[in-house]
């Protein structure tokens, strides 16, 4: 989760820059397509950091689909970052930059950033054969172990949590 955090560290540092800028160009004009392009530019630099960092141990029998769960995945945290922007900006008025700052790289950041983790986790970096979509990454079984096995093994402490 440390490398996630870090690789994501870089990629909001990224798009909160080219957000800035963006703002700032005549031809853009609006802060919603100012985010959009600073996402776009910053789904690069997270989409590069994670395969080569975060889950560099993780195969991947097909690299288009694992791009395009990405992509998915980050347009759906844009969303997420525009809908608070746009809410904030458009909405409630709130056009200053610090407000604009605020909504779209704190708020909307925050809630993109929790979706997309689990997103990726779930169903964009599960490596080659990593078997069941449903285990948590590290939790693989010594071999000839299913799960009830595992719960035994703890003395049902997944069970127990569960409840």
């Amino acid at each position: 989760m440390l490398t996630f955090l870090a690789v994501g560290a870089a990629g909001y540092v990224t798009d909160v820059a080219a957000f800035n800028w963006f703002r700032e160009q005549p031809v853009v004009g609006d802060p919603v397509v100012a985010k959009v392009a600073a996402v776009g530019v910053a789904m690069v630099v997270t989409y590069l950091g994670n395969r080569l960092l975060t889950w560099r141990e993780l195969g991947s029998e097909n690299r288009r689909r694992e791009v395009a769960l990405f992509a998915v995945f980050n347009l759906v945290g844009l969303l997420i970052s525009v809908l608070a922007l746009d809410v904030s900006h458009h909405l409630l008025g709130l056009t200053s930059r610090l407000a604009d700052n605020i909504s779209g790289n704190v708020v909307g950041v925050g809630l993109g950033t929790a979706f997309r983790f689990w997103a990726y986790r779930r169903f964009v970096f599960v490596g080659a054969g990593s078997g069941d979509l449903d285990e948590p990454l590290g939790s693989e079984q010594p071999a000839g172990q299913g799960p009830g096995q595992r719960e035994q093994d703890r003395g049902g402490a997944d069970a127990a949590a569960a409840l």
